[in-house]
């Protein structure tokens, strides 16, 4: 789907380019052809009908000409912004590899366990999912999508462990989904590596901005998470029983 978006989006604008050039060549012809008629002399006249010839092709070649030279620069830009993040996404990932083997995550779950007690109480404590889910969000703190994407599937896998339904979403994946969409990132460490790869004298100016934004994004996403979860239409209709079931289910099969 998504690389027909890309599709489409690259065919329009190069149509588009070439057919503002095309117009911009009508309108050019016209006004010459205009300024025609009132020229005094056949020399006149002449030289006009040049400079009309040569205006009326220069607006489709130029932006052909333009559409080559940004297709070869984009390419090469690319290349020199992927090689400029390698060293600091190796160094962040690389944290959050040695913070999740030295028990830094469970310690920071644990901090975090009134808060993930409300934002999903229908997730027992010490539940793989939470882990995920800490683990998600802080490489989204630290702006990593990159890194913050398996963890986030993981831990759908996990919740979805304790849901009673195939086809309906629980409370906690629509929170948790809620909290991703809105963006956490209070440290953007990668557009913070894009801006200085792209030669910014300031590339942390942008900061206070994004975390402002952020914030109030998350905000508004619990917020209306959480008051939609209350109305009829939204809420997940689970019985209590089987959640509990399938939790004690996965607990013995686990050996816990």
């Amino acid at each position: 789907m998504l690389n027909r978006i890309w599709f489409w989006l690259l065919l329009l604008g190069i149509l588009y380019g070439f057919g503002k050039s095309a117009y911009r060549s009508i309108t050019l012809s016209d006004a010459a052809g205009r300024s025609h008629g009132t020229s005094t002399t056949l020399l006149a006249v002449d030289e006009s009908t040049d400079d009309d010839d040569a205006s009326a092709t220069s607006p489709l070649l130029d932006t052909g000409k333009q559409l080559s030279e940004a297709a070869v620069e984009s390419a090469k830009l690319s290349v020199e912004i992927c090689l400029g993040l390698i060293g600091i996404m190796a160094l962040w990932l690389g944290l959050l590899k040695i913070a999740n083997d030295a028990g830094m995550v469970q310690a920071l779950a644990a901090l975090l366990r009134p808060a993930m007690r409300w934002l999903f109480p229908d997730v027992p404590d010490g539940h793989p999912g939470q882990a995920a889910m800490v683990m998600n969000i802080a490489a989204n703190i630290l702006g990593l999508d990159n890194a913050a994407t398996p963890f986030g599937l993981k831990a759908m896998r996990e919740l979805q462990a304790l849901n009673s339904s195939d086809d309906t979403a629980t409370d906690a994946m629509a929170t948790f989904l809620a909290i991703n969409t809105s963006s956490v990132t209070l440290v953007p460490v990668t557009i913070i590596a894009l801006r200085a790869a792209a030669g910014s004298s300031d590339a942390t100016r942008p900061m206070a901005g994004m975390i402002l934004a952020t914030c109030v994004s998350t905000i508004v996403a619990i917020v209306a998470v959480k008051a939609l979860a209350r109305t009829k239409r939204f809420s997940a209709d689970r019985p209590r029983t089987i959640t509990a079931l399938t939790t004690a289910n996965e607990s013995l099969s686990r050996g816990e």
